[in-house]
C-alpha cells in the first residue's frame, strides 16, 4: 500500500481532534510502524490551552528523507479527523490540493462552545466545506465502531485502520498491526478488532 505524492517521496499526515480521543497515541503508533518499515519519522503534538477537552494536532511526516517535524501549511497529504469541527480546522490550515480528508463524524463539543462561546457549526455545512478543500472525503462514526466492538477508547484505532486501507501509507498495513501490538498495553484483541473494521472500511472507499 503506497501513496506516490511529492518527488522526495514524502507522506505527510495531520490527525486533528480533542485532548483524550488518542492523537499522540495514534501519532507514535504510525512513527512506529514508519521505522520498522525501513522509512524515517518526524512527530509533532500541538495542544491546546487544556489537553483533555483542548484542540490536538499531531504531524506526522514519514519518509526516506525527513528533516523538519511540522506539516508546512496546505502541505498534508491526509488529515485524519477524530472530531468534525477539528477536522475542518486541520483541513483548512494543512490540507493539500488533492488530499484526502479521513473524517470520524461524532461531535464533541469543545470548550468554547461548551461554555458558550461559540456555536458548533451545522454538520451539512461543515462538511460541504472539507469536500470542497478535499479531493477524496471518507466519514464515518468510529466511536460507534468502537463502542460496538466493546471498546470505546479505541476510536483513534478504528481511524488508523481506516488511513491504512486506503491505501495512504508507505508500507504494508501489516507493519502497522505490529506496531499496534508494540504500543497498546491492554484490550489488544479488541484494538485490532477495531483496527480491522476500519481497514475494511479504508478498502472498500479505496476500490470505488
Amino acid at each position: 500500500m503506497s501513496i506516490e505524492n511529492d518527488g522526495a517521496g514524502q507522506v505527510n499526515i495531520i490527525i486533528s481532534g480533542i485532548g483524550g480521543q488518542g492523537n499522540v497515541r495514534s501519532a507514535q503508533i504510525l512513527g512506529a510502524a514508519a521505522v520498522k518499515a525501513g522509512l524515517r519519522a518526524r512527530i509533532s503534538d500541538v495542544f491546546g490551552i487544556a489537553q483533555r477537552g483542548g484542540p490536538v494536532l499531531s504531524h506526522v511526516r514519514i519518509g526516506s528523507e525527513i528533516y523538519g517535524s511540522m506539516v508546512s501549511s496546505h502541505g498534508a497529504d491526509v488529515v485524519v479527523g477524530l472530531e468534525p469541527m477539528e477536522a475542518l480546522r486541520g483541513v483548512a490550515q494543512f490540507l493539500r490540493p488533492g488530499g484526502t480528508a479521513i473524517i470520524s463524524m461524532r461531535p464533541v463539543p469543545p470548550v468554547e462552545v461548551n461554555i458558550g462561546k461559540a456555536p458548533y457549526p451545522d454538520m451539512d455545512a461543515l462538511l460541504q466545506t472539507i469536500r470542497k478543500a478535499a479531493s477524496k472525503t471518507i466519514t464515518l462514526d468510529a466511536s460507534k465502531i468502537a463502542e460496538d466492538i466493546g471498546i470505546p477508547i479505541a476510536a483513534n484505532i478504528v481511524m488508523l485502520g481506516v488511513l491504512a486501507g486506503s491505501g495512504l501509507l508507505p508500507f504494508d498495513s501489516k507493519i502497522l498491526v505490529e506496531s499496534i501490538k508494540g504500543n497498546i498495553p491492554r484490550s489488544l484483541e479488541q484494538n485490532l478488532k477495531a483496527f480491522d473494521a476500519g481497514f475494511a472500511i479504508g478498502k472498500g472507499e479505496h476500490g470505488r
